[in-house]
């Protein structure tokens, strides 16, 4: 298995990495990825794919390092998903090992990602690989002005 970092505008994004990352995320659609890359690229947003020895990518993990006052510098993840034919195959720990070594090469304290509750077997998989669950993450959905009650 290679992993492989990739930057906005490869062809590979889409024809390899979005299948894959539409698993996680089915509300994507090419243009919206593209859109998505393009603008958090440079907000720190990068995507690693992982392969198998025939080309076919396997694995995706969307990251950033990101400095706060909680955790100083840590690599959050994303997005990390292996595909479903390939699960408990190496794909999540080759990649989880991947962005480790991202985060010590930036100097990163801890590698952070948040998961939906309703995903049970993922936090099985971030057990194993040795994450604690240290929080809980809150969300408010805000509504446009005509929708307020």
């Amino acid at each position: 298995m290679k992993i492989i970092d990739l930057q906005p505008g490869d062809p590979r994004l889409e024809n390899d990495l979005l299948p894959v990352l539409s698993e996680l995320r089915p509300h994507l659609t090419p243009e919206l990825f593209r859109e998505v890359y393009e603008t958090g690229h440079s907000q720190g947003l990068r995507f690693s794919a992982a392969y198998t020895d025939e080309d076919r990518c396997v694995g995706v993990a969307g990251w950033r390092i990101v400095i706060n006052t909680s955790t100083l510098r840590s690599l959050y993840v994303d997005d990390l998903v292996t595909a479903a034919a390939s699960r408990s195959t190496g794909v999540g720990h080759a990649l989880v090992t991947h962005l480790e070594g991202h985060a010590r090469a930036a100097g990163c304290h801890e590698l952070n990602l948040d998961s939906g509750t309703h995903r049970t077997g993922a936090h099985r998989f971030y057990l194993r690989e040795r994450f604690d669950i240290v929080a809980f993450h809150f969300a408010r959905p805000l509504t446009a002005p005509d929708e307020a009650s």
